[in-house]
């Protein structure tokens, strides 16, 4: 990792060095598969982007993707700014964003790149496995403050709900898709900063529910895709106002692909290089084969990619 750093540092600095040599006027130097460019995406995908990286610049030597992983609010404002030409999101550019772009002469792509979900975790030591749209969403709205109300036989005592970032993709999704736009009640609700820190959390409180992207949950010693990180547990979501053992889903691929999960959301790449540079080299990559297969690995749905359906016996 370190040689890697140095390497992309020393790629930066000979782009520069070239760049002001030449002095060309006609703004970026890279090409569909070198140069160096930085690219903005949301924190919740960092493992699948990073491997996505990892092996593009293995198969194109001369090319190096720096990326900033940030909030899905930062990454589309560092694209509006043209600070970058390539974000990852969860959503693609309003009406008003597009508008902006189009009042500089800007036509920007918007590619689906695989659809992901939203898994709701647990401490290894509380029982409740199971939960409804509904009863999470009155959770959210805090209608819902105590296990208790949730399950009459729960120990624990008072819920806490704990997001990666208040800017974050997930915080947005949980306010328009399941609470309806309304706000999230605070006190029992709260926000740290990164995926990891939500499921080191959950692992240390029993009372704690977190909200991550399933490509945080991969068991890398599993490659069927079919187990989680062995440090939290994973409820199963049902999309009926009553959760039962028939009804539930966990965020496995599979029903994610068959649509049976009920917080499923897309993951798109933004794209504003009307040269047709490296961002659009690295985005063709993304939904390549080879980038859809990475994809496929992670536990999500490729968008381009047929997959082979491997059913699954929940606990």
């Amino acid at each position: 990792m370190m040689k890697r750093q140095f390497w992309l540092i020393g790629i930066v600095l000979l782009a520069a060095l070239s760049a002001c040599r030449s002095k060309s006027k006609d703004g970026p130097t890279d090409t569909y598969s070198s140069g160096v460019i930085a690219i903005a995406a949301d924190e919740s995908f960092e493992p699948i982007v990073q491997e996505e990286i990892d092996v593009f610049e293995s198969l194109y030597p001369l090319a190096g993707i720096v990326p900033r992983y940030t909030t899905e609010v930062e990454a589309i404002n560092l694209l509006l700014k043209d600070s970058v030409r390539l974000a990852i999101a969860t959503r693609t550019l309003t009406e008003e964003e597009m508008n902006s772009f189009h009042s500089r002469k800007f036509y920007p792509r918007e590619i689906k790149l695989a659809t992901d979900g939203l898994a709701l975790i647990v401490n290894r030591e509380n029982p409740d496995s199971l939960l409804s749209v509904r009863d999470f969403r009155r959770i959210l709205t805090g209608e819902v403050k105590d296990w208790k109300q949730v399950n009459p036989g729960s120990r624990l005592k008072g819920i806490r709900v704990v997001f990666d970032n208040k800017n974050s993709s997930t915080v947005r999704f949980a306010m328009d898709s399941i609470c309806n736009g309304k706000p999230l009640a605070e006190g029992n609700v709260s926000a740290l900063r990164t995926n990891q820190q939500v499921i080191n959390y959950v692992a240390q409180n029993p009372d704690a529910i977190g909200v991550i992207g399933v490509n945080w949950l991969g068991n890398r010693s599993d490659t069927t895709n079919l187990s989680f990180r062995e440090e939290i547990r994973v409820m199963a979501v049902s999309a009926e106002d009553v959760a039962t053992p028939g009804n539930s889903y966990k965020p496995y691929q599979a029903y994610l692909y068959y649509g049976n999960y009920p917080l499923a959301r897309p993951i798109y790449a933004i794209l504003n290089d009307p040269r047709n540079g490296l961002p659009w080299g690295f985005t063709s990559f993304m939904t390549s084969d080879k980038g859809q297969r990475i994809i496929l690995k992670s536990g999500l749905v490729p968008a381009t990619q047929p997959i082979r359906v491997v059913h699954v016996n929940d606990e």
